[in-house]
């Protein structure tokens, strides 16, 4: 009873404390904390603590692997960064005047980053699983956070990189650097996905791999910067496995391969046209989406970066894939017909004719189906009108 009685005080003393810190940080909204300059750095030059409202886009392990995988720090390691565990989700926001998503991240290896170096400034595995359960959860109610939850977020610490601002710990293990997440409404509801083109966010292809074709606008009122960190429908697309293209894309060719839910982070890209000249990547989810479409098709998902530089934000526009949808879903078919009743007791036969009057009326010969004492038949006319009556059957 006691070893109760102290965790529970522990977790309303926590609770209080995320309360009160919570209620003391200045709110920033998405719009504002996105906002860049004209190379697509950031413009934000806000203050920490602050706290910022969204809806979930996604759980927290369908983009990156939270799998705990301490590596210690190598000083003769010449390979890409050892991260280890990754946890990664979106929130975008859903208050009037403001646009746009946020992504929140957090890494286990930090040590290893070439201007770290050192295995102390890393989590361990079990120091690791602890955070990954920290943000996964609401402390409040021990509810698991999914896509559709409204939450809050409180940041001490954000980093711009690949040409958006990241919630994040800034590589840093210490307890002041970290974020946390509040359940605000558990449930609300994923926001509509808007409808976009190729042609809104991409140029056409000008051949020259040297160059990108990502529109970007500064303002956010057009191209990429406008849809950014939100759901969106990418309408009108096609694979494409050309390989002659890297003629043209340079490394932004990815072909289709990266249609598997099991490759790395990486790895998980595939290249897509709207036949027009113009090509875009999806990155592909950690769970299976369905087999390729093999003709035109509708990709729902997260509209974001990954320019992969720190100093340049005008490109790298992706879309992270959650559902396919065929592009012209099939015909539905909606004819006229006619819902006849009649109760059960006794034998009826049903029969029709042209007019009221007539002398001759004819069996209708389709079997009605049965049910809570009706018999009940639908009908296709085939003429102008019809009228039906019931004949009793000695």
């Amino acid at each position: 009873m006691k070893l109760k009685s102290a965790i529970l005080l522990s977790v309303v003393v926590v609770t209080g404390w995320l309360a009160a810190l919570s209620a003391a940080a200045a709110t920033v909204t998405h719009a504002e904390l996105q906002a860049v300059t004209t190379n697509g750095t950031s413009a934000w030059s806000g203050e920490f603590p602050f706290t910022i409202r969204g809806v979930l886009l996604t759980d927290p392990e369908e983009m990156l692997n939270p799998t705990p995988n301490f590596v210690p720090y190598d000083p003769g390691y010449t390979g890409p960064y050892r991260m280890g565990g990754e946890w990664q989700i979106v929130f975008q926001t859903v208050a009037a005047g403001d646009r746009g998503g946020t992504t929140c991240w957090m890494g286990q290896n930090y040590g290893n980053l070439p201007w770290v170096r050192d295995s102390e400034l890393s989590y361990t595995n079990a120091a690791w699983v602890a955070e990954v359960l920290r943000l996964s959860y609401d402390p409040e109610t021990g509810r698991k956070f999914r896509k559709g939850d409204l939450i809050e977020v409180t940041v001490r610490r954000s980093l711009f990189y690949g040409g958006k601002r990241n919630i994040n710990e800034a590589h840093d293990i210490s307890p002041e650097a970290n974020f946390e997440i509040r359940l605000l409404t558990a449930d609300y509801g994923l926001p509509a996905p808007e409808a976009v083109t190729l042609a809104q966010v991409k140029r056409v292809d000008d051949g020259n791999p040297a160059t990108h074709e990502d529109i970007f606008d500064p303002t956010r009122q057009s191209g990429g910067e406008f849809y950014q960190g939100m759901r969106v429908r990418l309408v009108n697309l096609q694979l494409v496995n050309d390989p002659s293209l890297t003629n043209s894309l340079g490394s932004r060719y990815y072909g289709t391969n990266g249609w598997n839910p099991n490759a790395v982070w990486s790895q998980r890209l595939c290249t897509v046209t709207d036949g027009e000249g113009r090509y875009f990547p999806l990155r592909m989810p950690r769970y299976s989406v369905g087999p390729m479409p093999e003709g035109r098709f509708d990709a729902i998902g997260v509209f974001t970066q990954e320019s992969g530089s720190g100093t340049d934000g005008t490109m790298g526009y992706e879309l992270f894939v959650q559902e396919i949808r065929p592009h012209n879903p099939p015909p539905l078919t909606i004819g006229q017909a006619v819902w006849i009743g009649w109760p059960q007791q006794g034998q009826w036969q049903l029969e029709w004719a042209p007019t009221v009057n007539a002398q001759t009326w004819t069996v209708v010969t389709n079997l009605p189906l049965s049910g809570n004492g009706m018999n009940v038949l639908l009908e296709a006319p085939t003429a102008a009108q019809r009228f039906y009556r019931l004949r009793p059957v000695n």
